[in-house]
């Protein structure tokens, strides 16, 4: 019912299409780029797009279109690896927080709204300064970041559904927390989670490339959407094409998953069943 549903969804489906694109040309990067992505090649600075170079070429002669395929892989790699971080941690101090309440509610809760009370991409920067730039430590910002909004979804929905008989029924069978949460909570609050995530990648994504652009991503010269428009800002005025490909990059798979997001939560929810 949920396939034929989504299959009903166009832009659910246009959605998913672009995402499915984005995770081929990241597995294929190497047979769909045209030359070395690292490559330098000082006779062939700043060129127009061609039939030897389909984006052109940067400041440093370096193919736009090659950077811009491997760039998906980075792009794709931190979002997906931070999502999964705050996810985790965000389950675990929800799902602790709504069914124990009390004290454990209220710690977890302040140091959350603790965390949200600063504008994301900055405590994200900050975070970067104090560990330096590289992936695994965007991936932890990231990560950080994020976790609020997974708590404070999992939370609510552990406070509705521990209420429900069938909770109070297996917990009068002799079933311990653990149990109660893993078997028959936690299951019950994926949906939220799952839309949450989808709207979640699409915002590391821009993080990541905000990042990258102010040199606290990817290091060079690891090619990022983000340090590939860094790199191009002081030419846009010679050739704005240089900003133009990863910025539509940028675009495509920010709106992919914002519109699988859209299509999902209409899916996922019962009211709507």
């Amino acid at each position: 019912m949920f396939l034929r549903r989504l299959l009903k969804n166009k832009m659910g489906l246009i959605g998913a299409g672009v995402i499915l694109a984005n995770i081929l040309v990241a597995l294929l990067a190497p047979y769909i780029a045209t030359h070395d992505p690292l490559k330098i090649d000082i006779t062939n600075q700043g060129a127009l797009p061609s039939e030897e170079n389909l984006f052109g070429t940067d400041e440093y002669g370096r193919d736009i279109f090659s950077r811009v395929i491997y760039g998906t892989r980075i792009s794709l790699y931190i979002s997906v690896l931070s999502v999964l971080v705050a996810a985790t941690l965000g389950i675990i101090l929800g799902s602790t927080a709504g069914y124990y309440g009390g004290w454990a509610d209220n710690l977890i809760m302040r140091v959350v709204d603790a965390i949200m009370s600063f504008p994301a991409i900055l405590l994200a920067i900050g975070i970067m300064a104090v560990l330096g730039g590289h992936i695994y430590n965007v991936v932890l910002a990231l990560g950080f970041v994020y976790i609020p909004w997974f708590a404070r979804v999992v939370r609510g929905s552990v406070l509705s559904i521990k209420e429900k008989e069938y909770i109070e029924a297996s917990l009068a069978m002799g079933g311990n927390d653990l149990t109660v949460l893993f078997r028959h909570i936690l299951p019950n609050c994926m949906a939220p989670v799952i839309v949450q995530a989808t709207a979640a990648l699409a915002y590391a994504i821009l993080a990541e490339s905000a990042l990258s652009f102010l040199g606290l991503g990817a290091p060079p010269p690891a090619p990022s959407w983000g340090n590939i428009l860094s790199d191009a800002r002081n030419f846009m005025l010679d050739n704005a094409l240089m900003t133009i490909f990863p910025g539509v990059a940028i675009t495509l798979a920010v709106l992919g998953f914002n519109l699988l997001g859209d299509a999902l939560r209409d899916l996922l929810d019962p009211r709507l069943k």
